[in-house]
């Protein structure tokens, strides 16, 4: 394989998700240096890092430094401490249940703060990923439509979309001597 995505020129990304053999950063890690194919690399979707306890910065940070980090979906969830109680964090329930579940996929914005997802596309920024954010819609409270567009929304006010200005140095400015 890592022949053939070499001369077609791609990247396979792997989508951590609880209950898969690869479901965390260790697991994608582990999968990549075990195959020993460059080719294969994690799919980053912070919605599944947050529901298994997971903090999404710190798995942008172990995937980037082994060079892991392929592709990033922009998904919420939102964890109901109350169900997590009852059914776990591998709460596997239908999700045709909107209410009642450890966990629910939600919209960006609606499961974790908008700071938290500054932080998180600070770390994307801060580690080297600028490939594609991309926004999927699972949130069973809202339609396709309207999530998208509170998505979209939410990531504007949060994404970094320019490059960083060169710092510069302060000093005495002479004209005001």
């Amino acid at each position: 394989m890592e022949k053939y995505a070499a001369d077609k020129g791609v990247k396979v990304a792997m989508e951590m998700h609880g209950g898969y053999s690869v479901h965390s950063p260790y697991t994608a890690i582990k999968m990549r240096k075990g195959t020993g194919c460059k080719a294969l690399g994690a799919n980053l979707d912070p919605s599944h890092m947050w529901w298994q306890g997971i903090d999404p910065v710190q798995a942008i940070r172990y995937l980037a430094q082994e060079d892991c980090l392929y592709y990033f979906h922009a998904k919420d969830a939102k964890v109901d401490p109350n169900y997590v109680s009852y059914y776990g964090v591998t709460d596997m329930q239908s999700f045709g249940i909107a209410y009642g579940r450890g966990w629910q996929f939600r919209t960006v914005g609606f499961g974790h703060s908008l700071k938290e997802w500054a932080d998180i596309t600070s770390a994307l920024r801060a580690n080297g990923y600028d490939g594609i954010i991309s926004i999927e819609h699972e949130d069973s409270y809202m339609s396709s439509a309207e999530g998208l567009s509170k998505a979209v929304a939410n990531l504007k006010q949060v994404v970094i979309f320019e490059p960083a200005s060169a710092p510069k140095a302060f000093g005495i400015d002479e004209r005001f001597i």
